[in-house]
């Protein structure tokens, strides 16, 4: 048979109604056995594939939800992309998954495909700080969930980590340590989190009774290992030297790391460092990275979780929630004076 075989030429081939053969596809405990082998014969004969699309219209709602995060590259992303898909399974569900590489234009092109596509709900870590990101979801009547960011001024579902508390912890152990002038690798960067991170820092400098000139701001207009590498070599090269550096993701701190090493620098004897994220990489470094860990797993599954109960049978009693999740500092050998 010519083109693509469709329902009503299973239902031709195996002589029953178009209603049995939905039946036995959707609801195969209605159908009796022998014809229930009788269809399946057919629809294995023809090759016939059913339109998840048409399905999908019919039913009202997808069994795919949208995940848009900042930077695949970033293992931290990549554990909340496993979490929201250990949810979405549990339920039945998809997850299509896309990397905005924090540009708002490819954001924007995302979120308009997800609108197009009719997805369950999208799970979003959007690239700025506005709601503007959301308009498109919510002129189609798109559900989400933010994820690692919190919206002033909107009441969507959020996920996130009390990132200014994160960056307190991170602050806090170097100036136990005896560090009295610490670097922020990641100064200046737009991005929420990274700003938060260093809000803590700087509060609990503070509190320690130092002045601002105690963290010491190194820029970066990325957060990856090569943004960390030549942080690093800036860093090196600043009079006085910091004894230790707080990097706003463990990439960041991994790239520091590859720069002190190829100096002759130790770690952490000449430069303590301590990462941000807790990815699997920093226990595994060269040096075990000290590291703000979040429950990145536990993020998307909470997300996920959030998302599905807006979208299901009782969706009705659904609340939105702004779940915040409190980070926890692990402590490995980059830190620890006389290691």
């Amino acid at each position: 048979m010519g083109g693509t075989a469709g329902i009503k030429d299973v239902a031709r081939l195996a002589g029953v109604s178009v209603g049995t053969v939905s039946n036995v596809i959707n609801r195969p405990d209605m159908v009796g056995e022998d014809t229930r082998r009788r269809v399946q014969g057919a629809i294995d004969q023809l090759g016939y594939v059913r339109s998840e699309s048409a399905r999908q219209l019919r039913a009202g709602h997808s069994r795919i939800m949208g995940l848009l995060v900042l930077d695949l590259g970033n293992p931290f992303f990549v554990s909340v992309a496993r979490g929201a898909e250990q949810a979405a399974r549990a339920a039945g569900l998809g997850v299509m998954v896309c990397n905005s590489a924090q540009s708002p234009a490819d954001e924007a092109d995302y979120l308009s495909l997800f609108a197009e596509q009719r997805v369950r709900g999208v799970l979003l870590t959007p690239t700025d700080a506005t709601a503007a990101a959301t308009a498109v979801l919510r002129r189609n009547n798109v559900p989400f969930v933010l994820v690692d960011r919190v919206l002033p001024g909107t009441d969507a579902c959020s996920v996130a980590v009390d990132d200014v508390a994160g960056g307190a912890m991170a602050a806090r152990h170097l100036l136990e340590g005896g560090h009295r002038l610490i670097a922020y690798v990641g100064g200046g960067h737009p991005l929420q989190q990274v700003r938060d991170r260093r809000e803590g820092a700087l509060g609990a400098v503070a509190l320690a009774g130092h002045g601002r000139e105690s963290l010491v701001d190194v820029r970066v207009d990325r957060l990856d290992v090569d943004a960390g590498r030549d942080a690093g070599a800036r860093l090196l090269g600043l009079t006085p030297r910091p004894t230790a550096v707080f990097c706003a993701n463990d990439l960041l701190a991994l790239g520091v790391l590859q720069t002190a090493f190829a100096a002759g620098l130790r770690v952490p004897e000449d430069l303590a460092i301590v990462g941000y994220d807790d990815i699997e990489f920093a226990a595994a470094a060269a040096v075990p990275l000290t590291s703000v860990r979040q429950p990145a797993e536990a993020m998307g599954r909470t997300a996920a979780e959030l998302l599905l109960e807006e979208t299901g049978d009782d969706a009705s009693g659904h609340r939105h929630q702004q779940v915040l999740f409190q980070p926890e500092i692990v402590v490995r050998r980059s830190s620890l004076r006389g290691a």
